[in-house]
């Protein structure tokens, strides 16, 4: 039942913040924090109960599984189950609402209540997605948390945000399109030969089919996280987005929305279809390095705060895409620390690139300079953030990414060497970012209030998490899968030692 009241919370919550803007206009946020705040409660206490037996398969069980039927006439139940990666994934998702509501205080001041139903209604749709093991109930989810996000962005955004909106929209239904295809021809060539209808994950992952249908099938899995990942080419929707958005959207972005698709990547395309995984392995870590690359020198072209951002985060996630087809446990330990590192680092920058606008009405970096005199404390924040994107030791960034090289130079040497040139553009970014924005003279007379005790707790609280995974990496470590062999065969087995 936990796992149920983890999506319940954020649903139930979201509707009464919108009633609650009907009472009194101020009173959404606060029922949003509390619920977010739940939430945040109830993940890190799963957490902490389940602390000593995290690793999915070098310990063994399911933290928490949830089964009901739903519509047993076509084989589909309510199957939710949360393992390591679910749950440390949840725990982000819970801490980053509660930072997407405290930097949405006073930003928002339309039509509140409405704005936080779908910041919330998004969450849930993210949890669901974290937690489902059935795929008709993991595409509802899937498709619960984009309609919410369009009208965040439609609604609330900047000056392109109509643009910005239906871009993501026709991105998003269009991969989802994908999705449901896939998952329909995979569940009706495991009906063809065993003649059981089902859309349980445990039931579909050894399902007996040719290679060429393996691997058209997993193509289809494979586009539909490729576009949320997001991996060059299907990522020409996220700088758009990301700009447009206001800071609480680009903040769950960045931090959730993203990490759905390289968490679809690590549950679904590699157990369900390993044989087509393998053979199609060098042609997804090529594209994982060229977005390394291509993200990284596009990031450095930028004078918009947000989109030289959003830039990063493809190479950021190049990163993760390359340690999950690199598939061994360097290289997945990498992926699942890049995934957490880059949600809170980002998700940090974003808020800065928030209090920029909000304070200056401009994001053009080239406006910015000699912010360090009047905002000190903004500054040193955004130096910290800027040095943790580019990987510095100690940060979480450059843990997940060492690894993830080390990894991916068992599988391929060559790429390691590409992706690791990506380590000396990040740095010119980042020095480039905080030169533009914080560094010279103050010769556009700016004269601005620092950061507030609200802001000041949400940065620093980010920044000691940073800090946290950089020192001690090992918890999220652990919640990665840790053997290249056999990923079905693994999670069926622990699957009914459970059930025994």
């Amino acid at each position: 039942m936990i796992l149920s009241a983890l999506i319940f919370i954020l649903v139930a919550g979201g509707l009464l913040a919108w009633m609650a803007n009907l009472w009194h206009p101020d009173s959404a946020k606060w029922v949003a924090l509390a619920t977010v705040g739940i939430e945040l409660v109830l993940a890190i206490w799963l957490w902490l109960q389940s602390a000593s037996a995290m690793a999915l398969p070098a310990h063994g069980g399911w933290l928490a599984e949830t089964r009901a039927e739903w519509i047993p006439r076509f084989g589909v139940s309510f199957h939710l189950a949360m393992d390591g990666i679910s749950l440390i994934l949840v725990v982000l998702t819970a801490f980053l609402g509660v930072v997407s509501v405290a930097c949405s205080w006073t930003e928002i001041q339309e039509r509140a209540g409405f704005f936080y139903l779908n910041l919330l209604w998004t969450l849930a749709g993210a949890v669901g997605v974290f937690l489902a093991l059935d795929l008709f109930l993991f595409f509802f989810f899937w498709e619960l948390m984009l309609v919410p996000m369009y009208f965040m962005i439609a609604i609330w955004g900047h000056e392109n945000r109509q643009y910005a909106s239906i871009k993501f929209f026709i991105f998003a239904e269009g991969s989802g399109l994908f999705m449901l295809v896939a998952i329909l021809a995979l569940v009706f060539v495991h009906y063809r030969g065993t003649g059981v209808l089902t859309f349980d994950y445990f039931e579909l992952l050894n399902t007996a089919m040719s290679p060429s249908t393996e691997l058209w099938i997993m193509l289809g899995f494979f586009i539909a996280f490729a576009v949320k990942a997001p991996i060059v080419p299907f990522h020409t929707w996220l700088p758009d987005a990301h700009t447009e958005a206001p800071t609480a959207g680009s903040v769950i972005l960045a931090g959730v929305l993203l990490k759905t698709g390289t968490y679809g990547l690590l549950r679904f395309v590699v157990p369900l279809f390993p044989e087509a995984a393998g053979y199609f392995a060098p042609v997804a870590m090529a594209l994982g390095a060229t977005g390394v690359l291509y993200g990284a020198f596009l990031a450095f072209a930028q004078t918009d705060f947000k989109r030289l951002v959003a830039y990063t985060s493809v190479s950021h996630l190049g990163f993760a895409v390359l340690g999950i087809f690199a598939w061994n446990p360097w290289s997945l330990g990498g992926a699942v620390m890049q995934m957490i590192a880059h949600g809170i680092s980002t998700g940090a920058l974003f808020v800065i690139a928030g209090i920029l606008q909000e304070r200056t009405h401009t994001r053009d970096m080239r406006r910015f300079e000699g912010l360090w005199s009047v905002m000190p404390r903004l500054a040193a924040m955004g130096l910290f953030f800027a040095i943790a994107a580019l990987g510095l030791p100690g940060m979480g960034n450059f843990v997940g990414e060492f690894l993830v090289l080390m990894g991916l130079y068992r599988a391929s040497s060559v790429l390691a060497s590409v992706a690791g040139v990506a380590f000396v553009a990040s740095v010119v970014y980042a020095l480039a970012l905080v030169q533009k924005t914080f560094h010279g003279e103050n010769t556009h007379g700016w004269q601005l209030h620092d950061l507030s005790g609200r802001e000041m707790a949400t940065l620093y609280s980010m920044a000691a998490i940073t800090l946290w995974l950089g020192l001690y990496p090992q918890p999220v470590l652990d919640a990665a899968p840790n053997t290249p062999n056999s990923p079905p065969a693994i999670a069926v087995a622990r699957h009914e030692v459970n059930a025994q």
